[in-house]
């Protein structure tokens, strides 16, 4: 009677067995993915991770680090993949950190992204429209905080790729004397810039979509975005930076996760999961916001996934179960 017990419960388990293959083929798998120190990009890289986790896979605490050293870390093995790679802004780090040799874009998490210069809508009407009419030193001192005369842009964290793009254009447009790049942590100097606004002051800024700033300065109403005199990128980079008909001087982008080689040949369903996850720039806007309201600890940023998870259950389980097919 025992043998026979036993006998049914190794039939039972052998059965079991390719079922719980196919609903979790990531089992057995670590997967160690890096992550930038921005609370901003944590909600759809979290998204993923939630849905390589439902695959069965096991998701280690990510490394966090600039995007340069993200690139980089998956490029020699440290990580296997980051999941907010900018496709234009961020190709010269892939190429640094090996490239295709050793990993891939793979699909666009985000489409629509959006770097720029903003002023206050009042400047705007007043006639500055375009960065290059920064040359003009009465201009400039408009934008002056400290006095000197020269305007001063709320710029870029020093090693983010929007550093070297700054930079490029303060030189190729002509603006040295006239504008100073305001560095260093992005959201004091954005709160300070914010603060300015409110107190009536000329504002001139650089900032990206998806973000909560565009929600604190809404584009169109409060302020708006300037052209630049004609496109020019770090090292003779073509892209296309027109935006609504105006040229924004930076690439209209799109987020996409970088995987090492090794890692997407071992883990098919991993692959086909980053080849089909989209999150709409929209929604990280939206969430984005939440934070910046004060829904910002790792619980929140949890409690949004489950919710955007919830609100687009069809999409979710379609990565899902194409994931699944694809380890088959």
């Amino acid at each position: 009677m025992k043998f026979a017990s036993l006998t049914a419960a190794i039939v039972l388990s052998l059965a079991a067995s390719p079922s719980l293959a196919k609903d979790k083929p990531g089992e057995g798998v670590t997967v160690r993915p890096v992550i930038q120190p921005t609370i901003e990009e944590m909600f759809q890289a979290r998204i993923v991770f939630h849905a390589l986790k439902d695959l069965g896979y096991s998701v280690a605490d990510p490394q966090e680090v600039l995007a340069q050293t993200a690139h980089l870390a998956v490029g020699t093995g440290d990580v296997d993949l980051y999941t907010a790679s900018w496709d234009s802004l961020h190709e010269k780090f892939f190429q640094e950190a090996g490239g295709d040799k050793v990993m891939t874009k793979v699909g666009t998490l985000v489409e629509g992204c959006l770097q720029g210069y903003l002023v206050d809508k009042a400047s705007y009407d007043a006639g500055v429209k375009n960065l290059g009419d920064l040359k003009d030193p009465k201009i400039a001192a408009r934008f002056s905080t400290d006095g000197s005369g020269k305007a001063e842009l709320a710029g870029c964290v020093p090693g983010w790729g929007c550093e070297r793009v700054i930079e490029h254009h303060l030189t190729e447009y002509g603006l040295r004397d006239t504008v100073t790049h305001n560095q260093g942590e992005y959201n004091a100097i954005i709160a300070d810039t914010i603060a300015r606004f409110k107190n009536g002051k000329s504002v001139l800024y650089y900032t990206w979509t998806p973000y909560w700033v565009s929600g604190a300065l809404v584009p169109g109403k409060d302020v708006e975005w300037l052209s630049v005199p004609y496109a020019s990128l770090p090292d003779g980079a073509k892209a296309n930076t027109v935006f609504n008909g105006k040229n924004l001087g930076f690439a209209v982008d799109s987020e996409r996760i970088v995987a090492r080689n090794d890692f997407l040949k071992a883990n098919p369903a991993a692959r086909k999961l980053f080849e089909l996850a989209k999150v709409s720039i929209n929604d990280i806007s939206a969430e984005n916001k939440l934070i910046a309201d004060g829904e910002k600890s790792s619980a929140d940023i949890d409690k949004h996934v489950d919710a955007w998870i919830k609100a687009h259950q069809a999409d979710y389980d379609g990565w899902l179960k194409a994931a699944r097919d694809a380890a088959k």
